[in-house]
């Protein structure tokens, strides 16, 4: 890899900062209560799953170099996993509900506001931390493994599933195998793709 190629490489940073964007832009649509109730479910299956995966990759690669390279990054860290706990158990309600029950609005309010407050911390005070203390390199091969282990993570929450290494990492992949098979079972989207692939 050439030195203009190293320096441009997407870092870990720019594959997590990409994934807020397309979560903010499911929560817009969201928020615009238009379209059946059926895209409505559909969308908040995607929003599920994309948040989960983010969560569970962060947990597993971003948070331990935080611990590692920042003076402060077990606080950091612990204080970022409680805040994926709490939306997780927001997630684990909305799953079952049918947008036409009272409760699904206002969770979706709750975790906008929840998920809109993580992404200003992380994007305000983890990342830039994480640029200034962790070398390029070692940031970019982060975003190889997030990239590679997103086809294998959780899509469903699970608010009782370890969220510390090494136990996560034994056991997300088995976790997600589980949780893929049940997607494919009951054709329920993970993707944008996957949604309006089931549109047509």
């Amino acid at each position: 890899m050439s030195d203009l190629q190293a320096t441009t490489a997407q870092d870990v940073v720019d594959v997590l900062t990409a994934d807020h964007h397309e979560i903010e832009a499911i929560f817009v649509e969201l928020e615009n209560p238009q379209g059946t109730a059926e895209h409505r479910r559909r969308l908040a299956d995607v929003l599920i799953a994309e948040l989960v995966r983010h969560a569970v990759a962060e947990e597993m690669y971003v948070y331990p170099t935080a611990r590692r390279a920042l003076p402060d990054g077990d606080q950091l860290a612990e204080h970022e996993i409680a805040e994926h706990a709490a939306a997780e158990r927001t997630l684990k309600e909305l799953e079952p509900l049918d947008p036409s029950d009272a409760r699904f609005e206002p969770l979706i309010s709750h975790l906008a506001k929840t998920i809109r407050h993580h992404v200003r911390e992380e994007e305000s005070e983890l990342f830039p931390r994480l640029r200034a203390a962790v070398a390029h390199e070692e940031l970019v091969e982060l975003a190889d493994r997030v990239r590679a282990a997103k086809g294998h993570l959780p899509t469903r929450p699970h608010p009782g599933a370890p969220d510390h290494p090494p136990a996560n990492r034994l056991l997300n992949p088995g976790t997600g195998l589980v949780d893929r098979i049940r997607d494919t079972l009951s054709g329920r989207p993970t993707t944008r793709a996957e949604l309006h692939d089931g549109q047509d």
